[in-house]
């Protein structure tokens, strides 16, 4: 599809919609063909061309997709969608064969190593390649990924905002992949509370993730200013429904929703069953003693919100 006329992809979104297509699914289209391209690019790189990760920032759509290509881990936005029967044998994803997965990591580890010696100008691809590589859970890869990452442990450790905030949050995020969570929760203590430029980050690169920011971005730097264009529900509910799909981030999850409610308290009164979601939710959590006394202390003040902002 990537090779295309634009007037004939058009035509086709089109024609799907008027022959009943899901609007949510095809609005998945421009994700799955991003997907393709950083497949392609990576596994046949060329001398003439930029990698895809080195001049746009990807999103979560597009990362679900790279998912479901690389492990077979259905898009959350498809999973409660049944697939419909076919006629004769039909995969259960789009799945890579095992020689492409291998090349693919294998490539993208490289493309990773060479973005961190091309300095300033491979800040982006080298961030987002390296993220990508954990998605790689075979015994080299985590050997790799556990060295690329510890020897960056540096950047977590700076106070509030800096050149190399986003890299080292996506380092942070991407040890506890691998089981370590106490950096990311340094992280939380060192490089974000407490700062509001860092703060304002946080929320600018979940929003961008989350689609709460629809317009395309072509490096890190949108995260230092609230954007013009930007849906503080939308970005509500995404971190509501990542507090119950991703218990390893939860500390991160928990001081996001935390500066969000701070910032804009009436968020509760747009949606009352996102709210009472929240609410349950925070009431599990708080019984569970398994949380950080930061979470504690910051879902605290979100149930609290919560219950004094009700319609």
């Amino acid at each position: 599809m990537a090779n295309m006329k634009a007037g004939s992809l058009l035509e086709l979104r089109r024609r799907l919609l008027g022959l009943g297509s899901d609007p949510a699914v095809l609005g998945l289209l421009d994700p799955a063909m991003d997907a393709d391209r950083i497949i392609s690019a990576t596994i046949e790189p060329s001398a003439d061309k930029r990698h895809p990760l080195a001049d746009w920032v990807h999103t979560r759509d597009a990362a679900h997709m790279l998912a479901w290509s690389l492990n077979g881990t259905t898009p959350p936005a498809l999973a409660s969608r049944s697939a419909k029967a076919r006629r004769g044998p039909v995969p259960a994803a789009p799945l890579l064969s095992a020689p492409e997965r291998g090349r693919f990591f294998s490539q993208l580890r490289d493309t990773a190593e060479a973005a961190a010696r091309a300095g300033e100008d491979g800040i982006l691809l080298h961030r987002q390649a390296l993220y990508l590589c954990s998605y790689d859970r075979s015994r080299e890869a985590i050997s790799w990924m556990s060295h690329a990452l510890n020897v960056r442990r540096d950047l977590i450790v700076a106070r509030g905002w800096t050149p190399h905030w986003a890299a080292a949050r996506s380092t942070a995020t991407a040890l506890v992949r691998l089981g370590d969570s106490q950096p990311l929760r340094d992280f939380i203590d060192r490089s974000m509370a407490d700062n509001d430029t860092a703060e304002a980050a946080n929320l600018n690169y979940w929003a961008y993730w989350l689609g709460a920011i629809r317009e395309p971005q072509a490096n890190d730097g949108f995260m230092r200013d609230r954007p013009t264009v930007w849906e503080p529900l939308r970005l509500m509910r995404g971190l509501v429904e990542g507090l119950d799909q991703a218990p390893g981030y939860v500390d991160l999850y928990a001081h996001s929703l935390w500066a969000l409610l701070s910032s804009q308290p009436w968020l509760p009164l747009a949606s009352a069953e996102l709210a009472n979601r929240l609410e349950q939710r925070t009431a599990q959590l708080l019984d569970d003693d398994r949380i950080s006394k930061r979470s504690r202390h910051e879902l605290s003040s979100v149930h609290y919100v919560l219950r004094e902002n009700r319609a």
